[in-house]
C-alpha cells in the first residue's frame, strides 16, 4: 500500500499553502468577509478540479490507446451544495466536450465508462457521498479562435 503525504502551512488568517509528494505548491484561501485575503482557490473547489483532472487524464489515455485523435477536450463541472453547514456537495455533474474529426460516440462512451467504473480514484472516493452524473457532446473540428482586432495588431 502506497503512503501519500501533504504539508499544509498557514500563511496568515485563513490563507494556506500546501504541497504534496509531487512538490508543487498551491495557495488556498477564502473571501475577505470570512477572514481571508482572496489569494487562492477555495479548498472545496479543489475537489472539483481533482475530479476533472483525474477523469480527464483517464479518458485522454483511453482514447489515445484507441488511437482517437482529439483536437480539443474540456469538462464543465457543476456542483450543488447544501445551504446548511457542513456545506457539502450533494450532486456533481460533468459535461464533457470532445472536439475532433470523425469522433465515434462508442469510443467516447467507453472511455467515460472506464474512468467512472475502474480508473478514476477521485470519483471512487466521492461517489459514496455525492451523486455524480455526466453528459457529453462531440464537436467536429478545431475549437473556434478569436482573431485579434485590427487595433490590437498595431
Amino acid at each position: 500500500m502506497a503512503i501519500k503525504h501533504a504539508l499544509v502551512r498557514q500563511l496568515q488568517g485563513i490563507t494556506f499553502v500546501g504541497k504534496t509528494d509531487s512538490s508543487h505548491w498551491i495557495a488556498m484561501d477564502g473571501p475577505a468577509d470570512f477572514g481571508g485575503s482572496d489569494a487562492g482557490i477555495r479548498p472545496k473547489e479543489l475537489l472539483l478540479l481533482a475530479l476533472g483532472g483525474c477523469t480527464g487524464s483517464d479518458i485522454a489515455a483511453v482514447l489515445k490507446k484507441k488511437r482517437v485523435v482529439l483536437d480539443g477536450f474540456e469538462m464543465h463541472i457543476t456542483a450543488e451544495q447544501r445551504d446548511e453547514h457542513p456545506e457539502v456537495f450533494t450532486r456533481i455533474h460533468i459535461d464533457f466536450v470532445f472536439r475532433g474529426r470523425g469522433l465515434r460516440a462508442e469510443d467516447v462512451e467507453r472511455a467515460i465508462e472506464l474512468s467512472e467504473t475502474k480508473y478514476c480514484s477521485v470519483s471512487a472516493m466521492l461517489r459514496p457521498a455525492v451523486a455524480i452524473t455526466h453528459a457529453y457532446r462531440l464537436e467536429e473540428g478545431l475549437p473556434e479562435t478569436v482573431a485579434p482586432s485590427a487595433s490590437a495588431r498595431g
